[in-house]
């Protein structure tokens, strides 16, 4: 900055200098505002996807929990322990792929409207919505294998009587 300084004084002694800095100072505060609003943005998402996976969870066990009494008929007539939790796993896989597919194509859809916000990352981006879909496919899994597991070691009698 004294360079600077000097090289103006030279052509013109009398010129205030005040407030000098870097071009990427003023860069940095001018982008200040796009930035507070992709870090909100990002939370927001953050917040969003936790809640998916809460629910996601909890919808898939509630749904296990109601079905004691199929659990328990199945067992009965002869039905193992692995064919009814592959049951219940296959149909949250299946009810999450529904889920997935909806939510790709609104967000493909929507970041092609917020495209202007982005910086240095395209649209759609393959990465990010294969990772988050891989997510919730084993968060499915999860939330549909531990409850249908734990449902599915209950005697038999009991899950009918319990009704």
């Amino acid at each position: 900055m004294n360079e600077v300084r000097q090289a103006v004084w030279s052509v013109d002694p009398n010129l205030p200098l005040a407030d000098v800095h870097t071009l990427e100072y003023y860069y940095t505060r001018s982008m200040a505002r796009t930035s507070f609003t992709l870090v909100m943005l990002a939370i927001a998402g953050g917040m969003a996807l936790l809640l998916g996976v809460v629910g996601l969870y909890g919808v898939i066990a509630y749904s296990v929990s109601q079905r004691k009494r199929e659990i328990g008929i199945r067992m009965a007539l002869g039905a193992r322990h692995q064919e009814l939790t592959g049951m219940f796993v296959r149909h949250g896989l299946l009810l999450t792929g529904v889920g997935v597919a909806c939510g790709l194509a609104a967000a493909t859809v929507l970041m092609r409207l917020m495209s202007s916000l982005l910086f240095g990352v395209k649209a759609v981006d393959p990465v990010t919505y294969g990772a988050v879909s891989l997510g919730m496919a084993v968060t499915a899994a999860l939330a549909s294998y531990l409850p249908s597991r734990r449902a599915a070691t209950v005697d038999p009698v009991e899950a009918l009587r319990a009704e």
